[in-house]
């Protein structure tokens, strides 16, 4: 037997560890933790022509970058995102958000064109 069939005790299991999605460990483990270096450019591919500032590199998961991609979005004035570690916030921010991020003692690399 492979483990467990149906069960609505839990609610959404991870197919990994087979943990409830609110414990599970696998998450944790999933995300390298980099070199260190925060990578900030402005995208505009894929996108309808809107342009994206995206932020990169940063080693904290999901739940914990959340409330600084909050105030970065904040501190622009726009909307945004947290998708798979990266932070996504709508508009071209990157000379605002470069000293913000060097002022929070991270190291900030520009990329892109």
């Amino acid at each position: 037997m492979s483990g467990l069939v149906y069960s609505t005790e839990l609610g959404r299991t991870c197919p990994a560890c087979r943990q409830a999605v609110a414990q599970c460990i696998c998450s944790a483990a999933a995300r390298p933790v980099g070199d260190g270096v925060v990578r900030l450019r402005v995208e505009r591919k894929g996108r309808g022509g809107k342009q994206v500032t995206v932020v990169s590199g940063i080693p904290l998961q999901d739940a914990a970058l959340q409330p600084l991609a909050k105030q970065w979005r904040q501190a622009c004035g726009s909307g945004g995102t947290v998708k798979d570690g990266v932070v996504e916030i709508q508009g071209d921010h990157a000379e605002r958000l470069l000293p913000l991020l060097q002022a929070q003692g991270w190291t900030v690399k520009r990329t892109g064109g």
